[in-house]
């Protein structure tokens, strides 16, 4: 029965990705635009020079660069740069030899291409990160790793292929994101520790505290007038082609429910594991002690798991925090930003969702195992 159930999640979620997938097919058959980008490696920076003062009162410098450009149409060919500078170092690409670059290539009919430096090239060195993790993942996690890089697949395929493009779409992200969060936790925590009821418990236990923190913070939001646009890229979402008149609330919501889910699934798992281990070791513990147990637990990975979230927020709101405490900023204006408000009601949620997730874990995990022998 379970596995009739997860062939049919499975099935629900490759039928939901399809059109994903054919849309994609459908933007690759149309006519090549006359911008591209390509990877390129500088050889050598022929001159820097320092321009005067412009009108607008800016102060720009420009390098003129030899490039060889590595992918693309252009693979081999070497171009003459200009690579203008605004001595701002949040925005200049100031380049030496050796760097490799990404190159904005525009391409006119009938005239030679020109090409800008737009960044460094960072891919490389992520892919390098990826696989020393995959590697670190296999050696020590062995046949538990390879399941872990299988549901770490699996969540980016369900964010990447259904979730956004679904949203994107217009389709109401709050129910978009349940949907794929419980996709994402059942195949991973079966995937993880197989089809039996330890799973089951997890799953029930991780789904009560991602739902309680959805509604939580979707009332607090509410009555705190969060408006879901306290982020540059939220509100250039506004201007997008599509013109899709987004429920920008409703993302924010949608992102509080995926932020938590990861926390709060290792959450319902760790309990559940350790409770089927005790009632393993001890056949005859009663189901009260079993619970008790379990809440135990779930007490010690607590105060981790909700570490984990508030310092994860607050790890990416540090610039922010300084420049609050550079200028003396009133705790009373901080706290009544929108952006504030919405990164403080996002942390406690999701550690409130962690909390819930405890009981109910230890309560479902007991019950089930009070009436069933472990299968």
């Amino acid at each position: 029965m379970l596995k009739r159930i997860l062939a049919t999640i499975i099935t629900i979620i490759l039928v939901m990705t399809l059109p994903v997938f054919a849309d994609d097919f459908e933007q690759t058959s149309v006519h090549e635009p006359t911008m591209g980008t390509a990877k390129g490696k500088v050889i050598e920076v022929i001159s820097e020079t320092n321009a005067d003062e412009s009108e607008d009162s800016f102060t720009f410098s420009t390098q003129i660069v030899k490039v060889k450009v590595l992918t693309g149409k252009y693979k081999g060919e070497e171009f003459i740069i200009e690579n203008n500078l605004s001595n701002n170092v949040a925005y200049d690409i100031k380049v030496q030899a050796g760097d490799e670059v990404v190159l904005a290539v525009e391409e006119t009919e009938g005239e030679a291409p020109q090409m800008f430096i737009s960044d460094f090239v960072r891919d490389k060195y992520m892919m390098y990160l990826l696989i020393a993790f995959i590697l670190l993942l296999l050696v020590v996690g062995r046949i538990k790793g390879l399941k872990s890089m299988a549901t770490l697949a699996i969540t980016v395929l369900i964010v990447a292929k259904v979730m956004l493009p679904l949203i994107l779409k217009g389709y109401n992200p709050i129910w978009v994101s349940i949907v794929s969060s419980i996709a994402i936790t059942i195949l991973t925590i079966f995937i993880i520790g197989g089809i039996n009821i330890k799973s089951i418990s997890a799953i029930i236990g991780t789904a009560g505290g991602v739902i309680f923190a959805a509604v939580l913070s979707y009332i607090v939001g509410s009555l705190a007038k969060l408006t879901g646009l306290s982020s540059h890229e939220a509100s250039m979402l506004m201007y997008i082609p599509q013109g899709i008149s987004f429920d920008f609330r409703g993302l924010l919501f949608a992102g509080i429910i995926i932020g938590t889910l990861g926390a709060v699934m290792d959450v319902g798992m760790s309990i559940a594991s350790a409770m089927y281990e005790m009632r393993g070791i001890h056949p005859n513990i009663s189901p009260k002690e079993l619970i008790k147990s379990g809440l135990n637990v779930g007490r010690d990975v607590m105060g981790t798991m909700s570490n984990t979230l508030i310092l994860a927020y607050t790890g990416s709101a540090i610039p922010l925090l300084l420049l609050f405490m550079a200028y003396d900023t009133p705790m009373q204006e901080i706290l009544n930003l929108d952006l504030i408000a919405t990164e403080i009601v996002r942390s406690l949620a999701g550690s409130i969702g962690i909390i819930i997730a405890i009981p109910t874990t230890a309560l479902v995990t007991g019950l089930i195992l009070k009436y069933k022998n472990i299968g």
